[in-house]
């Protein structure tokens, strides 16, 4: 259940953090606003607490840089880029985005420096609470070596974040007093430095923290086993993982582990549970009369004319949809997936009948992508087109982890915005992806044997027959029924509208009033459940015969596991599959599937393996006619 978060917008204590530092880089780092408030005023511990909450609250990008251009679940970067998602709505609307889906991004891209802007914020903060440490009195000196460690691993977060979209970015820290640093050389950012900080944090953050939210011993483990896997460094990553998987806990002190159902993961009464790493904390209504702090980031990626009021963006792609089918003995098919495509309602109205895929599916599919007959959490059956604003554009499904439920709306919703707010926290690093790079990092340097038992240790939470209750089923769609029924005769003769849908209990389905009068039985759509088949792998099966087939089979569970969670195009990055990844999904989502924005796209090597430097980062740090910060190769 939901525990006691660490909330980060306080706005008398963010008032305290955000005087010390501004958003870019260069001049105005260097100064402090108008009216802000001199250090020694906050050198007591209530001031870094101030400070250090500050440098929290930059974790989700906002009134800092763009709302979803600058957030903190990657969205666009991540999963977007990376195939998961198309940009949804239609093309004329953020239409930045296009060029980030099609690889044809440039530096002037705002929402580049939208990005840059709100890490280095983060990056600012934290180096306040640093620098502000010696000066305090009013602490010891393991209380101040604890608060160092919190913010470095922030300050190694902020990094990583830049590092892995940018590689060639400066290095300022506390000691920095000339901000405008060159991006390559002695003053840029290295790996080594990362790793130091959340080395750090590591050796001097608790087990345990008095809220939920905040960083542990343990996160920062599992953050530095990140920044080594991002490196190919299995020699290190290795052993940390498995002490990670074999001794780590939460902030809360629980033992990581999987939760029982995945769709827990996505829901906001299970936030900060065992298999939470470190998370964004969001909540509902606040008090503030905004969604800032409520994953405002993901504003736009609602279904479109539905009881979420806007806007359509974020839809999932028919390559993702079609990767979940599963073969005879419900294991993937990560080389031939796309051979048959999992059906869609494209071209069919939302009062034309429909029915669902038959073939086998798995259950994690519908954890991640909303699709047409399928319950789509509690709201209902999702209804199709109605859903969606422009199907030829942007595809027939929508994305469904970050929203919340009907049921508890109430105090996970937040309405203060002409587009929704959710408390559904999101997951920077949670458990599965632990054990996942341990998996990887196995078949690099271990066995395959091990790195088979950690793909069916996260494949194994939802091929348990004991997980069949907690599959997606008509029985999702009861709470708000129009009505369960036991036969036709009484669906029948309700006083039902079109788009009420009804649970049967003699057939175990689901009926929708697509049009006309309830009376009669024709104007009913049955929808079963979809087909679920899935196991894990076993002993002496052909993936984990070589290592280059553990290698596939390794990646493709962190696709089918992660997707629609930021993820994707750095993992194909990192792994050096991103050319020969992406062309094959433009060839088949724009050739065979006809989507114009894929037409024609390619990833270009030795470029679109990072974004470029933002144009108007090199244009602030210029001194003397001179640019500080060089453009990445190919831009």
């Amino acid at each position: 259940m939901k525990k006691i978060k660490l909330h980060l917008t306080v706005f008398a204590v963010l008032a305290l953090s955000l005087v010390l530092y501004s958003c870019d880089t260069g001049e105005y780092l260097s100064s402090p606003a108008l009216g802000s408030l001199d250090k020694q005023v906050l050198a007591n511990q209530k001031g870094a607490d101030a400070l250090l909450v500050g440098a929290y609250a930059a974790l989700n990008g906002q009134n800092i840089g763009g709302t979803w251009s600058s957030g903190g679940t990657n969205w666009i970067y991540g999963s977007v880029a990376g195939g998961d998602a198309h940009k949804g709505s239609n093309s004329g609307d953020q239409p930045p985005i296009n060029k980030i889906m099609d690889m044809t991004q440039n530096p002037t891209n705002g929402f580049f420096n939208d990005f840059w802007t709100a890490r280095y914020e983060g990056v600012s903060r934290a180096n306040s609470v640093i620098s502000l440490l010696p000066q305090v009195e009013d602490m010891s000196d393991a209380q101040k070596t604890a608060y160092e460690a919190e913010a470095r691993f922030l300050r190694g977060h902020y990094y990583f974040e830049l590092k892995r979209m940018y590689n060639n970015i400066p290095w300022i820290d506390e000691e920095t007093t000339n901000f405008e640093q060159p991006n390559t050389g002695e003053t840029a950012a290295t790996w080594a430095k990362i790793e130091a900080d959340f080395q750090f944090a590591y050796d001097n953050l608790p087990e345990t923290q008095s809220q939920a939210g905040k960083a542990n011993k343990w996160a920062a483990a599992s953050y530095l086993a990140k920044t080594y896997v991002y490196q190919g460094n299995w020699s290190d990553a290795q052993p940390l993982l498995n002490n990670i998987i074999n001794q780590g806990v939460t902030a809360s002190g629980d033992a990581y582990a999987l939760q029982d159902n995945y769709g827990y993961n996505f829901r906001a009464d299970y936030d900060n549970s065992s298999e939470s790493v470190f998370a964004i904390q969001y909540t509902g209504p606040d008090g503030t009369g905004t969604i800032d702090n409520s994953r405002q980031e993901d504003m736009l990626n609602y279904p479109y004319g539905s009881p979420f009021n806007c806007c359509g963006f974020y839809q999932p792609t028919q390559d993702l949809v079609n990767s979940y089918r599963t073969d005879s003995n419900g294991l993937p098919m990560p080389e031939d997936y796309n051979a048959e495509m999992v059906k869609n309602d494209m071209g069919v109205a939302t009062n034309e009948p429909f029915n669902i895929y038959e073939g086998t599916v798995d259950p994690r599919l519908d954890y991640s992508v909303g699709r047409r007959g399928v319950p789509f959490k509690d709201w209902g059956p999702h209804p199709g087109v109605r859903w969606i604003r422009d199907q030829a554009y942007a595809g027939p499904f929508n994305s469904i982890k970050h929203i919340y439920r009907q049921e508890n709306a109430s105090q996970f919703s937040n309405g203060n915005e002409w587009a929704p707010g959710s408390a559904v926290n999101y997951d920077i690093i949670r458990f599965a992806d632990v054990l996942l790079w341990a998996a990887e990092a196995e078949v690099e340097v271990g066995t395959l044997a091990k790195a088979r038992e950690y793909v069916n240790r996260v494949r194994g939470r939802v091929a348990d027959d004991s997980y069949g209750d907690g599959w997606v089923d008509y029985t999702k769609n009861q709470p708000f029924a129009l009505a369960t029924v036991g036969s036709e005769s009484e669906m029948t003769s309700l006083d039902a509208n079109p788009g009420d849908w009804v649970v049967r209990t003699d057939t175990e389905t689901t009926f929708v009033l697509l049009k006309g009068e309830a009376s009669n039985a024709g104007n009913w759509q049955e929808y079963e459940d979809p087909n679920y088949t899935v196991s894990t792998y076993p002993a002496g099966h052909p993936a984990f015969s070589s290592k280059e087939s553990a290698r596939e089979a390794v990646h493709f569970e962190r696709k089918l596991e992660l997707s629609m969670e930021g993820h994707r195009y750095f993992d194909l990055v990192r792994w050096g599959e991103a050319k020969e990844k992406l062309d094959a999904f433009y060839d088949y989502m724009g050739g065979e599937l006809g989507f114009s924005t894929y037409q024609g796209a390619s990833f270009t090597s030795s470029k679109n393996e990072y974004y470029p430097i933002p144009q108007t980062q090199i244009d602030l740090t210029t001194v003397e006619g001179q640019p500080t910060l060089e453009q990445n190769q190919g831009y």
